[in-house]
């Protein structure tokens, strides 16, 4: 009996051990991941973010419509260059799939990850339908694989910053202004409309993000200057509560600025956010500056030195592809970000607010 008790007894001190170096190896596990697509953030967010963390990332394998540029950054990697997306997720030498393009392929790369049990990293367009599409999260939630789709203005340093104003110095927020404007697409080319649906799915997201709550009515005007520019601007409440004030948000973006009048395009750029709360009002410049005034003054703030949005975005899907718990919020964040602007779309036809 007491030899049975001392087993019991070094099996209950044994297992927290057991437990923390499981955890330990999880944090540290090096993810074998695979390549597709490689987009305008390639070089700017992705590949630097890649180059930095080799500690916690391994490239077996790339696949880009583009050959040569396969090529170029298998060889970099000490990858291999493949000539399919299935070809790719099908390896048994990949943890994870980074999807980093949108392209003519859709969500055939997330659908074929998700079958074949792969980790999802989504750096394509959030261009999501949250009707058409919804076989797509059935899919992913079905498969029981981690996915993380990128919002890179959420881990931005200066996003980061402005969470800890607001809940220390700034107090809750009452009125967000986020606009963001791009030069016009030529004349000869086809109308950005994914481009301005993922740009509008992002900005929703981002106000949702500060915020930290979620809208229960959205308005919007949409104005058509010609097949290839336009502007719309929605209006995002959300109810107050117990302990919080009401919140406003005004989004809008446009393309109206032609791309022959190039001087105006970088004409005085307006703030990506401006955001004013109970004891202050705080003006966001992605990705690190942030300017905030208070009843003591200005307060100017530039994060260069923090961790870059590439780098904060790969070490958070390390930790959800490794992490015991599975999160979903990403994809969930998504399809609702999706949600409220269909809901903004329906706003434009009837002239109405509409419930979200």
């Amino acid at each position: 009996m007491g030899e049975e008790d001392g087993l019991n007894r070094r099996n209950l001190c044994e297992q927290p051990v057991a437990v923390f170096h499981n955890l330990f190896a999880n944090v540290f596990m090096k993810l074998r991941i695979g390549l597709i697509g490689l987009g305008d953030g390639w070089q700017t967010r992705h590949r630097p973010a890649l180059r930095v963390l080799h500690d916690r990332f391994d490239v077996r394998a790339v696949f880009s419509p583009v050959a040569k540029l396969a090529e170029n950054s298998a060889s970099e990697f000490q990858a291999d260059a493949v000539d399919g997306y299935r070809t790719l997720v099908s390896r048994c030498d990949i943890d994870a799939v980074m999807v980093l393009q949108g392209s003519w392929l859709g969500w055939l790369p997330i659908l074929a990850a998700s079958e074949a049990g792969k980790a999802i990293y989504w750096a394509g367009n959030l261009d999501f339908d949250p009707e058409k599409d919804q076989h797509v999260r059935d899919t992913i939630e079905e498969s029981g694989v981690a996915f993380m789709a990128e919002f890179p203005r959420r881990f931005a340093p200066a996003t980061l910053r402005l969470r800890e104003l607001i809940a220390t110095r700034l107090g809750a927020p009452q009125l967000v202004f986020c606009h963001h404007r791009t030069p016009a697409a030529p004349e000869e080319g086809r109308p950005q409309t994914k481009h301005v649906r993922s740009e509008f799915i992002e900005l929703i997201d981002w106000c949702r993000y500060v915020v930290n709550r979620e809208p229960v009515h959205v308005t919007s005007t949409c104005h058509q200057i010609n097949p290839t520019s336009g502007y719309r601007a929605l209006s995002l409440d959300f109810a107050a509560t117990e302990k919080l004030p009401a919140v406003t948000a005004q989004i809008s973006s446009g393309n109206y600025i032609q791309p022959s009048w190039q001087e105006a395009i970088g004409f005085r750029p307006p703030s990506a956010m401006q955001i004013c709360c109970e004891r202050g009002v705080a003006f966001v410049d992605l990705p690190s500056n942030l300017v905030w005034f208070d009843d003591a003054g200005r307060h100017l703030e530039s994060l260069e030195t923090e961790l870059p949005v590439g780098e904060q975005l790969l070490t958070q899907f390390h930790r959800s592809v490794t992490s015991l718990l599975r999160n979903m919020s990403d994809l969930n964040d998504a399809y609702r970000a999706a949600s409220i602007f269909a809901a903004a779309q329906q706003s434009e036809v009837t002239g109405r607010r509409i419930a979200v």
